[in-house]
């Protein structure tokens, strides 16, 4: 078995997907696990990118229907995650607008991760590092700083915290371990960037935010296809089982190997 399908067969994608079927099966797949878990529905972070206005669908959907079924309310918690002034957070409100989201909260993190990042610079100062906290250091801390909050609204309203990470970020590890990829439940884990795309089209995600260029949304121009040095066209490809350039695949499974770090468990002894 090569690599490449070794890939595939692990994060599960398919080559091609029915999206009326694929949408049920997640659908189905919350209902089961908010049931199972005892909880009262789901909370989904809201970025205004594809990914979440997808899972926030779906989300909707699945509470919906276990309150029509159930005759008892379950709810979906959008929440929205600005680090100050977020360009770009419209489209989350839009997102909540599209999908008749009736619960949602916008929690701004900019003083808490500051905090944190002062914190940091003084334990680097203790021990001999002048230096303010890196670029990168500094996004890993406001995407974990989103989950903190998450998980406490989660706790104290008794919902499941619902991730975005999808097989073409996976295979790439482009997601902050215990930031992002820190969640109870993955709705969209076995589909590549392309089927997200396709599942948005067919749940009516507004065409702004569909084609729109990806974005972690960690600093200021950043975009998901820059940063990685591929697009997620050649992504999606590779992981459909398509013939790729070379340097595609190569580029494609050194990251994989880079990052098996974040899909595997915690090592321990």
């Amino acid at each position: 078995m090569s690599l490449q399908q070794e890939i595939i067969e692990r994060l599960g994608v398919k080559p091609a997907i029915d999206v009326e079927e694929e949408t049920r099966s997640r659908v189905d797949f919350l209902k089961e696990h908010v049931l199972s878990s005892s909880t009262t529905g789901l909370l989904i972070a809201i970025s205004g990118g594809v990914d979440s206005a997808v899972a926030t669908a779906l989300c909707k959907r699945a509470t919906d229907e276990l309150t029509e079924e159930t005759g008892r309310e379950y709810i979906t918690l959008g929440v929205f995650q600005p680090y100050g002034e977020q360009e770009d957070i419209g489209h989350s409100y839009e997102v909540a607008k599209a999908f008749g989201l009736t619960h949602t909260v916008e929690t701004n993190i900019e003083d808490a991760v500051d905090e944190i990042a002062l914190e940091t610079e003084h334990g680097l100062k203790n021990i001999g590092q002048f230096r303010h906290l890196s670029h990168k250091g500094k996004g890993n801390v406001k995407a974990r700083t989103r989950m903190v909050v998450q998980y406490a609204l989660s706790f104290e309203l008794n919902l499941l915290v619902v991730g975005t990470d999808h097989a073409s970020e996976a295979i790439t590890g482009f997601y902050t371990k215990w930031g992002d990829g820190a969640v109870d439940i993955t709705p969209l884990s076995s589909l590549n960037k392309r089927q997200v795309r396709q599942l948005a089209l067919h749940l009516g995600v507004p065409a702004d935010i569909i084609d729109k260029a990806p974005s972690a949304g960690l600093w200021a121009g950043q975009t998901d296809e820059k940063e990685l040095g591929i697009s997620y066209e050649d992504n999606s490809d590779y992981l459909e089982g398509k013939e790729v350039e070379p340097a595609v695949r190569e580029r494609l499974e050194s990251l994989y190997r880079k990052t098996e770090h974040k899909r595997s468990p915690i090592p321990g002894i």
